[in-house]
């Protein structure tokens, strides 16, 4: 995953809860999953602090597939998904829309 395919990812979601925009009210943080390990990050600004919307440039460097030139991530693995942490649970884009409903 890059840069440009989460925000393709954003704008299909745009209109619902699985963006961070839209629940962040609600309690939801946006957060990446690896489906291989089922580690959970937050998602992170280059300098660490936490940001309010889905980023890849934070992450971890094991996850990344693709750095450039100053060491900032800019593709992951394609185990990695975007989602939400709340309450230490992690919701997909998905999960999350159906959890608001709720």
């Amino acid at each position: 995953m890059n840069r440009l395919q989460l925000q393709k990812q954003n704008l299909q979601f745009a209109k619902t809860d699985g963006v961070s925009a839209n629940n962040h009210g609600k309690g939801f943080l946006p957060a990446f999953r690896d489906e291989e390990t089922g580690r959970v990050e937050l998602a992170r600004f280059r300098d660490g602090s936490c940001a309010s919307m889905h980023l890849i440039c934070g992450l971890p460097k094991d996850w990344a597939c693709e750095l450039d030139e100053t060491g900032g991530v800019i593709s992951i693995k394609k185990s990695i998904v975007a989602g939400f942490l709340k309450n230490d649970d992690f919701f997909t884009r998905d999960e999350a829309i159906k959890a608001c409903q709720d």
